[in-house]
């Protein structure tokens, strides 16, 4: 792959240390979350994070979609839930995604397909794929 950009972030302390990127535009403290047996805080947390990123490339994706099929999408929402909990096959914790989707205007089987097809154009989506489990709902 040849990167067209790169992010470069920092951090320091885990999960309740602190996020910086290499030009300054991202800055946070991190709190782990009570459910997660932390103190919970002013901090986001990793998985906010994650389920930031996600949403915002999945929305840029669905729009690309659309754009190339000529339908034009207005005030749409990606509502991008990551939930973390144990991992019962081995050792450890692993991630789960939730995408709800809404798409004023646009007829639920059109919209269906068009999240189907975003989720298939989605960096984040290939990266995650097989991985975790990522559920879509048009809403």
């Amino acid at each position: 792959m040849q990167p067209l950009y790169t992010a470069d972030v920092k951090v320091t302390g885990g999960r309740t240390g602190a996020v910086e990127s290499s030009d300054g535009v991202l800055k946070h403290s991190l709190s782990m979350p009570k459910e997660l047996g932390g103190s919970g805080g002013e901090g986001t947390n990793p998985e906010q994070l994650f389920a930031a990123g996600y949403g915002a490339c999945y929305e840029s994706a669905l729009a690309n979609i659309a754009r190339k099929e000529g339908v034009e999408l207005k005030d749409v929402e990606i509502h991008s839930q990551v939930m973390i909990g144990k991992d019962e096959g081995a050792d450890g914790f692993k991630l789960a995604v939730k995408m709800n989707i809404s798409m004023p205007g646009i007829e639920r089987s059109q919209a269906e397909d068009l999240a189907k097809k975003a989720h298939a154009f989605c960096p984040y989506s290939k990266a995650t794929r097989g991985n975790i489990d990522v559920e879509l709902n048009v809403v």
